[in-house]
């Protein structure tokens, strides 16, 4: 095996024996590439790349979490998963006003109110792979939790984003004991560098690999799961996973003059990012990408109103009154373009909050690419940390609103707004390219950003992921709604920005805040582009 970590600078352009991945964890990059290298394809290593990243990158994502995914293999339609979990049947909005409460709380077992759906979307994609991609892969499961399960019984480093996170987290999540007992074994986080090992998770994933995925929600780990969460106070109970399903559905397309772009269908905000795209596609707008000002301005005024659309209509796809693929038709789009000035910047009133969040991509020899992405919402979910299991449980319950006229309510069974929406676009020369950041209102942007500097203005995916980023409004750890810039933003495009009426707030160079993206491109040739985030612990890999 060869793994390549890329350098900022760099452009990675080489034609591959069996495939590429993309992940903000190098381990996981390097998982994904070792199923490659063993004959699988590239949901398999998709797989094995989720599973290892839940153990190697546990402030981002965790088994306990929710999961969508995109599959595009030649001549084939696109899939959808969505792995989304729904509201166990004890939580609603009574529940909580019964305990005094005016809001979900974001940490804690009552934050742990929704059944985590990642496990059961692997399983999803894994029988897509075994009816649509029976030509090539078919490795066991065992085989693809094999790291994994290594990681988490012999250790991982702790990155230094990891210790980062668990620095700025220690008095709010130090209060749980069984945070507390993992995570700072001696009253103090672990640093960069330490050795971190798992047990208890590691014999969650081995009964994963012994019998089936399925066991998760239905069988011997689903009655430890529910155990723990009863005793912690969590209103999830069995049935609530024994119920529940990961779902295939029909991504969202649109069409662009370089080719189709897709991504997932409401609860996730995946038509928020299609949105972006499809307006800086208009007319009086598509003429200014050499303009880093324009360029800015665009997207930034293309999100607002793009933030508008989600704020009024995208809830549980079950409750929405209006269609989201008729939001991007070519009416649609006009009509919220005229609505944006080139001279000056719109009052904009305030996002949607932070998310943490992993994204990774994966494409194999015979062309299959995989977007995935995989979450807990807050850094480290809930904070709530099943001890006997080893599962971090997801917080993405706490967006519903316990006001039964919002546009979320707290219902049972109902799926929660997600800021998740991985991407994937065919382009018409041929190539396919999987996409995406972690993020929260980031997301979106960031994508819009990635794939117009790749598509339109020809830069390599490496060189367009670490350009200065900007982004509007709330990501992960940050409470203001301004524009925030990476000081490498030119001086003069900054006092443009101002001159437009954009509130803009400086960070330092590659800051965290801005996302963690990646993306691959696969021309028909074969060879391949791609590129990670600098400002994430990962790396790709190639062979």
């Amino acid at each position: 095996m060869m793994t390549v970590e890329v350098s900022v600078q760099s452009k990675v352009l080489t034609i591959p024996n069996y495939g590429a991945a993309v992940a903000p964890h190098q381990d996981a990059a390097a998982s994904a590439l070792r199923v490659l290298q063993d004959g699988g394809n590239a949901v398999e290593a998709m797989v094995a790349a989720a599973a290892t990243i839940a153990v190697v990158y546990p402030h981002m994502n965790s088994i306990g979490g929710d999961g969508f995914w995109l599959i595009a293999a030649p001549g084939q339609a696109p899939v959808a998963i969505e792995a989304c979990g729904v509201a166990a049947a004890l939580a609603d909005i009574q529940f909580y006003q019964q305990q005094g409460l005016k809001q979900v709380p974001v940490r804690g077992p009552l934050a742990a109110n929704t059944v985590a759906g990642t496990v059961s979307g692997w399983q999803l994609a894994l029988d897509y792979s075994q009816q649509s991609l029976s030509g090539h892969g078919n490795l066991s499961l065992a085989r693809l939790l094999d790291d994994a399960i290594r990681f988490a019984q012999q250790g991982s480093t702790v990155t230094t984003g990891l210790a980062r996170c668990l620095l700025a987290k220690q008095q709010e999540l130090g209060q749980f004991s069984a945070f507390s007992q993992l995570y700072m074994p001696q009253q103090q986080p672990l640093p960069s560098g330490a050795l971190f090992q798992q047990p208890a998770l590691a014999r969650s994933l081995t009964l994963l690999a012994q019998n089936g995925l399925d066991d998760f929600y239905r069988g011997e780990l689903a009655a430890l799961i529910a155990t723990e969460l009863a005793q912690a106070g969590s209103p999830l109970r069995l049935a609530d996973l024994q119920q529940f399903h990961a779902r295939q559905v029909v991504p969202l397309a649109l069409e662009l003059p370089s080719g189709t772009v897709y991504n997932l269908p409401p609860p996730s905000q995946g038509l928020v990012s299609l949105l972006i795209l499809g307006l800086l596609s208009q007319p009086h707008l598509s003429g200014c990408r050499d303009d880093e000002t324009a360029f800015i301005h665009q997207v930034v005024e293309a999100t607002k109103q793009a933030f508008d659309v989600r704020d009024r209509c995208i809830t549980d796809p079950d409750y929405m009154s209006v269609a989201p693929q008729s939001l991007l038709s070519h009416s649609a789009l006009a009509e919220l373009a005229s609505r944006i000035s080139m001279t000056s910047a719109r009052p904009w009133n305030k996002g949607k909050g932070p998310a943490d969040t992993i994204w990774m991509g994966v494409v194999d020899r015979h062309g299959v690419a995989v977007s995935f992405i995989q979450s807990i919402y807050h850094e480290f979910g809930s904070g709530l940390i099943l001890p006997q299991s080893g599962i971090t449980w997801q917080n993405r319950g706490s967006s519903f609103s316990l006001d039964p006229a919002a546009l979320n309510p707290l219902m049972p069974g109902r799926r929660p707004f997600h800021t998740l929406n991985p991407a994937l676009a065919r382009l018409n020369d041929g190539s396919v390219m999987p996409y995406g950041s972690m993020g929260g209102d980031g997301q979106p942007q960031t994508q819009a950003i990635v794939f117009e500097r790749i598509i339109n203005r020809g830069m390599s995916p490496q060189d367009a992921i670490a350009a200065p980023r900007w982004l509007l409004g709330r990501t992960w750890g940050q409470t203001s709604d301004t524009l925030k810039l990476e000081n490498r933003v030119a001086a003069s495009t900054l006092e443009h920005l101002r001159a437009l009426g954009h509130d803009l707030e400086i960070y330092p160079p590659y800051d965290d805040m801005m996302g963690h993206a990646g993306a691959i491109r696969r021309f028909s040739s074969g060879a391949v582009e791609a590129g990670y985030d600098p400002r994430s612990d990962g790396g790709v890999a190639l062979a």
